[in-house]
């Protein structure tokens, strides 16, 4: 069990970013997060997540045309975006990743199986953002998800061959406390949940 200090880092003590200090994240640090939410699971280890760090002022033009305008500001102003996308041919590097069943990645070829297999990615690449922000927590960032862009032009701009799509964009770096809100409500478990 993790002690108290790691769960306020993760999640109790923790809150979004709408803005962060004027200092720089270090490539070191992104490595190290990634490091960490490598390490958690996906469906047969398939790993779909993909991860497109943006840092420099050419890189987030690239992606101005597609925030929406109440993200538009904070993002540019963030020392790292990441673009968290999901590989939709993850099952092409299954007999690496998940090699004691050789005929897994058959179960993923055919157009055939593409809904299958795009809500696969979809459903991994998600889970994997999740990691990344709570592995980002652990080295000492703060996050800023949003879903308030145009997915479309995104992936047109960054991913033009098709085979990666964008899901969602987080932003990254120390973040300004006078940028947090207030912690709003959390459904108590017995409005979210049932055992059987």
């Amino acid at each position: 069990m993790i002690d108290d200090r790691a769960l306020d880092a993760l999640f109790l003590e923790a809150r979004t970013a709408n803005g962060f200090l004027d200092r720089p994240v270090p490539d070191e640090l992104l490595r190290r997060a990634f490091d960490l939410a490598r390490m958690a699971p996906t469906a047969a280890n398939s790993q779909p997540g993909r991860f497109l760090f943006l840092r420099s002022a050419a890189a987030r033009e690239r992606l101005r045309p597609a925030l929406s305008p109440g993200n538009l500001a904070k993002t540019m102003a963030a020392p790292i975006t990441v673009i968290v996308a999901h590989d939709t041919r993850f099952h092409e590097h299954l007999p690496k990743v998940f090699p004691h069943n050789p005929a897994m990645k058959a179960a993923f070829e055919g157009d055939e199986r593409k809904a299958g297999r795009e809500l696969a990615a979809l459903r991994n690449g998600t889970l994997q953002g999740a990691y990344l922000m709570l592995a980002a927590r652990a080295v000492g960032l703060d996050c800023g998800p949003m879903s308030g862009f145009d997915n479309a032009k995104v992936d047109a701009e960054f991913f033009p061959d098709g085979r990666f799509r964008s899901n969602f964009l987080c932003n990254l770096g120390y973040g300004d406390p006078a940028s947090h809100f207030a912690r709003s409500p959390r459904f108590e478990f017995d409005e979210a949940c049932q055992i059987l």
